[in-house]
């Protein structure tokens, strides 16, 4: 059971934020949805299904998505995990040519205000 931040959030698409991955456990808040808040430094809204190579990105530019941290319950992640990337990393990675693709019903609305709508269905997958 996902408990809700901010139920009105909207995803990319306008509709109801879906659910990004509650195994592992992802999100700002740590309630399986890439909701975000003005606590939220990083901007951790796009939906994201990881793959090898941008992990090796992410690793590469110092945020080690893959080593499991016990002592923060965090498991590391593997190809075809779903994590709430921050938008500006996924920019990043979009422009090194390493972007991992987006689950659109799950990728919060605020996305848009660093990558277009466009360019995120170029990427998407199938929720």
């Amino acid at each position: 059971m996902t408990t809700r931040y901010d139920p009105s959030a909207r995803n990319v698409l306008g509709g109801e934020l879906a659910p990004c991955s509650t195994r592992p456990m992802s999100g700002f808040f740590r309630n399986g949805c890439c909701e975000t808040s003005h606590e939220d430094l990083g901007m951790h809204t796009v939906c994201a299904v990881m793959t090898a190579e941008f992990l090796a990105f992410s690793k590469a530019v110092g945020n080690d998505l893959s080593t499991p941290l016990p002592e923060a319950q965090f498991p590391g992640l593997k190809p075809g995990d779903r994590w709430c990337l921050c938008a500006p990393r996924w920019k990043e990675a979009l422009d090194a040519g390493a972007a991992p693709k987006v689950v659109l019903e799950a990728t919060h609305e605020e996305t848009l205000a660093i990558v277009p709508l466009g360019v995120l269905k170029d990427h998407a997958v199938e929720a």
